[in-house]
């Protein structure tokens, strides 16, 4: 069954890459205003339509000390008024011409979209480039969308064992870092956010000199620059915006443990997270590497750690491994393993332990790894057919310090990574000095 698999991802790549692959390139131009934006146009005509993106340089590890959640809560309060659109109009002016819209924030980011016909995008252009410098706020916007924010944070986290069991790890594992302070916010700092917060966090960072336009889809890049000149190019550069540095974290000299209880968890599990290097413009190969050694132990049913401890030892039901490579400064790799029934946290701990030492001393199997690259050209091939994913795959790279050719270079990178680069990769990560393990449980009972 293995080698047929082999076989048939085998026989996709190679028929994909000369069929489709050559349709659907991507057909990539970027330049700048000269204002500071950033234009990146992704050029699709199979479809009249288009997915307009803007993507700010600022999210919430760009917040000041204090104020956490800001980054969130201004991406709600974009959707209220600006001096000539009344609150609400933009998602309505948007869905009466047949389209849709969001938003989403991140660490290092915050990012508007609208996906609309082709020959709306004049339309949605002038109402985003009209937010970026004219939003009208008062302080009833501010106290309605707070407690739109803070039942947010109910029903994410609160209300949920495992995301407050991740918050309460990622500041273990960040001790300085602003990746230690959840992208919604601490609760107690949520309540206190004014209308003062919010515009001095707007006022800052939205500017066109800290923003990526992307435009993809039945578009050409004439087209594009001529209407981006017109309603973006017309927006001064803020001259104060600030060099974006955060607090790094100190070495890590020694493992972190942490053990939570809460009566709401049913399936108790394991956690390991490691610091690793985030995938740098220019130098991906380490990221490339840990990529595929994340899919190499627990990224599927067939993998080393899925193998060993689901299927020949009995001891997990679920066993995972990923590595979150999108990220402005040094990131995770991360294992998770939940135990089958009556198998401790310990003794599930101590057999991925067993395992990984395992792996560190016969490195990846090459069928597969070369199955896992197989997967990965297929999914290259498959995603060139969104455009709108195009658009998130470009703007979360230039957001977070890589370029257009970067993210061009990529898939290449992955498929010419070698054996020894991953094993080179997984001793300098897979180091308990600076991991951090975490224990989900609930209550012990007492008689």
């Amino acid at each position: 069954m293995r080698n047929l698999t082999v076989w048939l991802f085998a026989a996709l790549t190679a028929i994909l890459p000369l069929s489709v692959m050559a349709q659907t390139s991507d057909q990539v131009t970027s330049f700048a205003l000269d204002n500071g934006m950033q234009v990146v146009v992704i050029e699709d005509h199979r479809a009249p339509v288009v997915t307009h993106m803007v993507w700010y340089r600022a999210g919430s590890a760009d917040e000041r000390p204090g104020v956490s959640g800001v980054a969130h809560f201004l991406e709600h309060l974009l959707f209220k008024g600006t001096k000539t659109m009344e609150p609400g109009e933009f998602s309505s002016t948007v869905a009466r011409n047949g389209g849709s819209d969001n938003a989403f924030t991140s660490y290092d980011y915050t990012a508007y979209f609208q996906r609309i016909a082709a020959d709306r995008l004049d339309l949605v252009m002038g109402m985003e480039a009209d937010r970026m410098v004219n939003l009208q706020l008062d302080e009833a916007d501010i106290a309605t969308e707070r407690d739109v924010i803070i039942e947010e944070r109910n029903q994410r986290v609160e209300n949920n064992p495992s995301a407050l069991f991740r918050e309460q790890k990622s500041a273990t594992q960040y001790l300085n870092h602003r990746y230690g302070v959840p992208i919604i916010g601490w609760r107690h700092e949520m309540e206190a956010l004014d209308l003062d917060a919010a515009l001095d966090f707007y006022e800052m960072y939205y500017a066109p000199n800290n923003a990526i336009l992307v435009v993809a889809g039945d578009v050409t890049p004439d087209e594009v620059r001529r209407l981006a000149e017109q309603h973006y190019g017309v927006i001064p550069a803020n001259t104060d915006l600030p060099e974006r540095t955060r607090p790094q974290e100190p070495p890590q000299l020694a493992e972190r443990r942490m053990t939570m209880r809460d009566a709401r968890v049913s399936e108790p599990y394991v956690t390991r997270s490691y610091l690793a290097p985030e995938r740098d413009s220019g130098a991906q190969q380490e990221a490339a590497a840990l990529m595929l050694l994340a899919e190499l132990l627990g990224g599927g049913q067939t993998s080393f750690l899925n193998e060993r401890l689901q299927f020949n030892e009995k001891i997990a039901v679920q066993v995972g491994a990923w590595y979150s490579a999108s990220s402005l400064d040094d990131t995770t790799f991360d294992l998770a393993v939940v135990p089958a029934a009556g198998v401790s946290l310990q003794q599930a701990e101590d057999a991925l332990d067993e395992a990984l030492t395992a792996f560190l001393e016969t490195g990846p199997d090459a069928e597969a790894l070369e199955r896992i690259k197989m997967q990965v050209r297929a999914e290259e091939v498959y995603d060139r057919d969104d455009a709108g994913g195009l658009a998130r795959r470009y703007g979360r790279a230039l957001t977070q310090g890589l370029t257009v050719e970067d993210v061009q270079a990529w898939p290449g990178i992955l498929q010419d990574t070698t054996p020894e680069q991953i094993m080179q990769a997984a001793r300098r990560v897979l180091d308990r000095s600076q991991s951090v393990t975490g224990w989900l449980m609930a209550p012990e009972v007492t008689q």
